[in-house]
């Protein structure tokens, strides 16, 4: 099994002054992070748009806590947008393989983008499928949902489906990691529709009732400013609510 690469530290901030006076902050991946890490952050097919969102999101930690390593086959679900996508394909390398799995309704926005995206790299392939029929490629490294799980009841998803979909996907060992907006303790499903939250603790229910273990519940995206009353597209607060990084591993029997 691989270690868990939960130690890599916080990620080296420095405060940068724009030419209209207003403080902006720089993101370099942690000194420690794995170099096929730092080489997909510093990748320069990232696009500028990507690459100003990194100090709120940390993309060297949180793929530090997915394990991924050089040459691991790697499934993305919700991968429109092409965030992680394009770090992913870079850290993984020409011997790895990343699986692209989008909701049939994200064709009308991003669609055109991931077909191309998917002829650019050989090591990237894109489909579209409800989460209930997805047929995922078997032993994989790590599935990754990124700030998708709220939205899974916009297609009426099974999540209990969909979670033993993954499991059976993922080879002993592997990583599922889920990132989401934090919605009040105890607030269930309450806010998903409405505020694009979930509570977190609806997420460990049940994906550890499909057989996975919770590993880490990581503090890396964590913000006590954020009273998770507000639609995390609230202005000013947009890519800055306090967020679950969710770690679970298939047991290893």
């Amino acid at each position: 099994m691989r270690p868990l690469m939960a130690t890599v530290t916080s990620a080296l901030l420095a405060v940068v002054m724009l030419g209209d006076a207003h403080a902006q902050t720089a993101y370099s991946a942690p000194a420690n992070a794995p170099a096929n890490l730092k080489r997909a952050v510093a990748s320069n097919a990232r696009p500028a748009e990507q690459r100003a969102r990194d100090a709120d999101r940390k993309p060297a930690e949180t793929l530090a806590l997915a394990e991924i390593a050089e040459g691991e086959r790697v499934v993305e679900l919700a991968a429109f947008g092409h965030y992680w996508t394009n770090m992913l394909v870079e850290a993984v390398g020409s011997s790895g393989q990343v699986v692209m799995v989008d909701m049939p309704w994200t064709d009308r926005f991003g669609g055109e983008a991931a077909r191309a995206f998917d002829a650019a790299h050989a090591n990237a392939t894109y489909t579209q499928a409800h989460y209930n029929q997805m047929e995922l490629p078997q032993n994989v490294d790590a599935v990754l949902m990124v700030q998708f799980y709220h939205d899974l009841t916009r297609d009426n998803v099974d999540t209990a489906d969909m979670n033993r979909r993954i499991l059976a996907a993922l080879k002993p060992g592997g990583i599922y990691l889920v990132v989401d907006h934090n919605a009040e303790a105890g607030s269930g499903w309450r806010d998903a529709s409405t505020l694009h939250r979930i509570d977190p603790a609806a997420i460990k229910s049940e994906v550890t009732a499909a057989g996975f273990e919770l590993v880490q519940d990581s503090p890396l995206l964590a913000n006590p400013a954020d009273d998770r009353k507000q639609s995390m597209r609230a202005e000013g607060l947009r890519g800055k609510t306090d967020q679950a990084v969710l770690v679970f591993r298939k047991p290893a029997r």
